[in-house]
């Protein structure tokens, strides 16, 4: 039996219908099935007829109030209160957070520089005033760890292949570490070198939903709702469009 148009309808249909996704979800899939029967199949689609449509908008994104975001940040305290301020305070998307390495802050000129986000594009943010003391004095006793791991064999940081190939030394010098390195250093599974990562994922995760818990929001917050509150925030106090979309590495207004 050929599937054909009506087949390709009644499964988009039934998305809609019965499965209840979202318009975005049930576009992409009559793309995905428009490309495999041109392309593919060499048996373009004739009229695919009515096709029930998706109805369920996208999710309204969570986005927290200016006082929830300070009550949320109430709650943390030393380095904690240091990577979740960046969140909301530079719109860092976690990873991007994470990855920080030290040469990527300007205390001079206040600009935090996120390398190569999603799009391969460098961009730059702020870095707010009050973290500035807070990040100088981590950065110091980051600095002494550092040195205390070269003395101990330890010392090297993950860099890129390319990087590491074009400079070799980096992995141990100091401007390439990362802020927000692990607690302990860890054999890289890859290399077998002893080296500090940069802190996990997960553990930031659950910090901002305690901190949100315990702040008294019962919005789901992640570290990306703190992004957008950033984004949010901005644009509220006039910032323009443009503006906000360079600080958050969007290319389009739409994300």
């Amino acid at each position: 039996g050929e599937m054909g148009e009506t087949e390709v309808a009644s499964f988009l249909s039934n998305l809609a219908v019965h499965q209840n996704v979202s318009a975005s979800t049930q576009n992409q899939a009559l793309s995905a099935l428009l490309f495999l029967y041109a392309e593919v199949l060499q048996t373009p689609l004739g009229n695919l007829g009515e096709i029930e449509r998706a109805r369920r908008p996208r999710k309204v994104p969570v986005v927290l109030t200016r006082q929830e975001a300070q009550r949320l940040l109430a709650q943390l305290e030393g380095l904690n209160w240091v990577m979740v301020s960046l969140l909301y305070g530079s719109g860092l998307r976690l990873l991007e957070m994470l990855r920080l390495r030290v040469k990527d802050v300007d205390f001079g000129y206040g600009q935090i520089t996120v390398r190569n986000g999603k799009g391969g594009k460098d961009r730059v943010t702020m870095l707010p005033v009050k973290l500035l003391e807070p990040l100088r004095r981590h950065l110091a006793r980051r600095k002494s760890e550092h040195e205390v791991d070269g003395r101990e064999g330890g010392g090297a940081v993950f860099l890129p292949e390319a990087l590491a190939r074009k400079y070799p030394a980096a992995a141990r010098a100091w401007p390439w570490q990362y802020i927000f390195a692990a607690a302990k250093p860890s054999r890289d599974p890859r290399s077998g070198e002893i080296r500090r990562h940069h802190r996990d994922e997960v553990t930031i995760q659950r910090l901002v939903r305690s901190a949100a818990e315990k702040a008294g929001i019962s919005k789901p917050t992640t570290p990306h709702v703190l992004r957008h509150s950033f984004a949010t925030h901005l644009l509220e106090s006039g910032s323009d469009i443009r503006t906000v979309q360079e600080l958050l590495g969007h290319r389009d207004v739409a994300t």
